[in-house]
């Protein structure tokens, strides 16, 4: 196997849940040995489920090839030993409340001083300043205070996006962040003190319903499976009663989504529907047309017609289809009880290999100990 690129590096990781975790999960992925400091009770994560093999679904996805710990950092020599610990480091990474660490005596500022090759990153709810600092934050808190759960679901009501994105945002910031400044380092000798937080990772994914808003007067509403700004783009159901999604993303495939799925050439030029802002804006005699021929056949045989045709389209899976999808793929990750398979990291990445395995609570305390001692 070849080298990873971050071979050689050490990341301590005072982290839990989801955001923080994912960023060192990916530190992880890329070669960098990854020591995480737990409480005795374990990075709750570990207890959100326990779906896999009894264990978290959460913390099995986030933690492969880490080192773990049990340290309270209230107590003088666990905390002496954690100063020992990011001495040593390459990378710190914190999630802990705003303040807190710098409470506990681990001020991002002051450690960058003392370790001037040091990269610090903290990962908080809403940032280290502004009226929300100290709000406690969660990934369903941000999706609604930024607007997003506002765009999510269909016209009746807001809903969650059905996966963490919000940590998931923040994570992999995160992740860009440190290896721009491990990049910026390898120039000048020199660290960073970096924040991250999931409000404003999420805002920036909001920049197109807030530039609506701002300079349009309208920001998006709530379309399902629909796009708030494109036609035809959603999904429609086929005859045999299974949902597919098509896409046209300009006049040429509109003009071709008209020959040769819908049989009318020259509904391309119905005054209607001669652009997107015109479609969009009869929208629904468009869907009509298209939902009617749809259901003249079924999704199987459609999705061969679109493909013969240029068209854009995907199925309306559930997990379970998704599960079965024969693009998936999976990482086989070891953990305390057993084999458990994961999606595989989207990198990739010839000849890498895997980070490891998921720890026990503290599994590496008694080496990591030795290693440090004062």
């Amino acid at each position: 196997m070849s080298a990873r690129p971050l071979d050689g590096l050490l990341v301590v990781a005072l982290e839990q849940a989801v955001a923080a975790p994912l960023c060192s999960a990916r530190l992880a992925d890329a070669g960098a040995r990854v020591i995480k400091i737990e409480r005795a009770e374990g990075d709750f994560a570990r207890f959100y489920d326990r779906v896999a093999l009894g264990q978290s679904s959460y913390f099995v996805w986030l933690n492969r090839g880490k080192q773990s710990i049990v340290l309270d950092i209230k107590r003088e020599a666990d905390r002496a030993l954690l100063h020992r610990m990011i001495a040593r480091a390459d990378v710190f990474v914190q999630n802990l409340a705003p303040g807190a660490a710098a409470r506990a005596g681990f001020d991002p500022a002051a450690l960058r001083a003392r370790h001037p090759r040091l990269v610090v990153c903290s990962i908080t709810g809403y940032g280290e300043s502004g009226p929300y600092r100290d709000m406690k934050a969660y990934d369903l808190l941000i999706q609604a205070e930024t607007g997003l759960a506002s765009l999510t679901g269909p016209p009746e009501a807001p809903g969650r996006v059905g996966v963490s994105v919000s940590d998931i945002a923040a994570g992999l910031n995160a992740y860009a962040a440190i290896l721009e400044a491990l990049y910026a380092r390898e120039r000048t000798g020199m660290g960073a003190v970096l924040s991250v937080s999931l409000f404003d990772a999420t805002a920036e994914w909001m920049a197109v319903p807030l530039l609506h808003h701002d300079f349009g007067g309208r920001a998006p509403t709530r379309q399902g499976l629909r796009h708030p700004s494109i036609a035809p783009y959603g999904a429609f159901v086929a005859a045999d009663g299974k949902e597919i999604v098509i896409a046209i993303q300009n006049e040429r495939e509109w003009a071709r989504f008209c020959a040769e799925i819908l049989g009318d050439a020259g509904l391309a030029a119905d005054p209607r529907f001669a652009d997107n802002p015109r479609r969009v804006a009869n929208r629904t005699v468009l869907d009509a047309i298209v939902a009617g021929v749809f259901a003249r056949a079924p999704r199987e045989a459609l999705g061969r017609r679109l493909a013969a045709a240029g068209i854009a389209f995907g199925n309306l899976n559930d997990v379970a289809d998704f599960s079965r999808h024969p693009q998936l793929r999976r990482l086989a990750v070891p953990t305390p009880e057993g084999e458990v398979t994961v999606p595989a990291p989207p990198a990739l990445v010839a000849e890498r290999a895997p980070s490891g395995g998921v720890p026990a609570i503290g599994e590496h305390g008694e080496a990591i100990r030795r290693e440090f001692a004062g």
